[in-house]
């Protein structure tokens, strides 16, 4: 009988992800109405924000990668990159894209580095950890201006989310420290010797492959909003999301924190943007607890970008590990230093 129910478990151990696709189709033709609504929607939502504002970063940086200014950086920025993040200094073009231009944009450029061999696998596991990360215009505009309508209050999200974006980085400098390799001295250096460089001979060759790869980066983060917005469609018809909201309801009480932002909780979790237009529409005696619930989903992200992150990264050797882990304490940190911005400064503190 013990081993029938071994043969049992181990067989469905090894069927697991059929089965869950199965039951995602037959979800999505159970509750096709509701999640016809939501698809259209994740659509809506993928043409007029996500387009807009990532498909020009990501033909940007495909240009620039044709340029020799992440050397530049490299040279110019190595002095703190080393000490602060035990990461040459090419890692800072990294960083600096990615804060600017929001998810996954951190984590294409660094395996890019690593497919490119600007940087060791160590070291772009390292980046992978601290360089994906929600940009100023997602948080100050989009979060701030037009889901509280308060600019000080996307601004306190963006300083918190750079502040601990910088600690996760500095924590993540032993990460894998004793294995450091340097199979790639000659850097980038080399590597924009051997690309091919921008010219106005080839420029338009060049900007032709750039604007193609972008369009498969843009059409594959588009696919993964479309499917998630199904997937929490079907997990709020099913009613597994009420199920979940009863069960933690009691821990919530026991926090203070009113039940109702469980449920945004729990869609942030899987799509940060839906989640946090929610939890900003939440009244709230204060509501410092909106803006921290709102801090952690910007720091981790979601699963959906972890998915999209997981896309890019399959390309190559580079573990998905750190990120994970570097993102979950992003999320964290950044509720810590919030709650502190809000406590010392009192032009941060919106309870008043």
């Amino acid at each position: 009988m013990i081993i029938k129910n071994n043969f049992i478990v181990l067989k469905l151990k090894r069927n697991f992800i059929s089965l869950l696709f199965l039951l995602f189709t037959i979800s999505i033709l159970i509750f096709s109405n509701s999640n016809l609504t939501s698809v259209k929607s994740g659509i809506n939502l993928w043409a007029t924000s996500v387009v807009p504002s990532l498909f020009p970063f990501f033909v940007a940086t495909e240009l620039l990668m044709h340029t020799n200014i992440i050397y530049h950086i490299g040279n110019l920025l190595n002095r703190f990159m080393q000490p602060l993040f035990h990461v040459r200094g090419e890692g800072a073009f990294a960083f600096i894209m990615g804060i600017i231009s929001g998810y996954p944009i951190g984590a294409k450029i660094a395996t890019n580095f690593r497919k490119e061999q600007i940087c060791t696998k160590e070291e772009c596991e390292r980046l992978l950890s601290f360089t994906n990360n929600s940009g100023p215009l997602f948080i100050i505009g989009s979060v701030g201006i037009l889901l509280y309508r308060n600019t000080m209050i996307g601004l306190l999200l963006f300083i918190t989310h750079l502040l601990a974006s910088l600690s996760v980085g500095i924590i993540f400098r032993f990460w894998k420290k004793n294995k450091q390799t340097d199979l790639y001295s000659s850097s980038s250096k080399a590597y924009a010797m051997n690309k091919t460089p921008a010219s106005f001979s080839n420029l338009g060759e060049i900007l032709s492959e750039s604007i193609v790869s972008s369009i498969k980066s843009i059409l594959v983060i588009g696919g993964f909003v479309v499917i998630f917005s199904s997937i929490i469609s079907i997990l709020k018809s099913s009613g597994i999301t009420h199920m979940i909201e009863i069960i933690a309801t009691p821990f919530f009480n026991f926090m203070h924190i009113s039940p109702s932002f469980i449920e945004p909780l729990f869609t942030g979790f899987f799509e940060i943007t839906n989640g946090i237009s929610t939890i900003s529409n939440i009244a709230c005696k204060k509501i410092s607890i909106n803006i921290l619930i709102t801090a952690f989903l910007l720091g981790f992200g979601g699963i959906s970008v972890l998915l999209q992150v997981l896309s890019i990264t399959s390309k190559s050797d580079l573990s998905i590990k750190p990120y994970i882990l570097g993102k979950l304490l992003h999320g964290i940190i950044a509720v810590l230093y919030t709650y502190l911005f809000m406590s010392i400064l009192p032009f941060f503190n919106f309870d008043l």
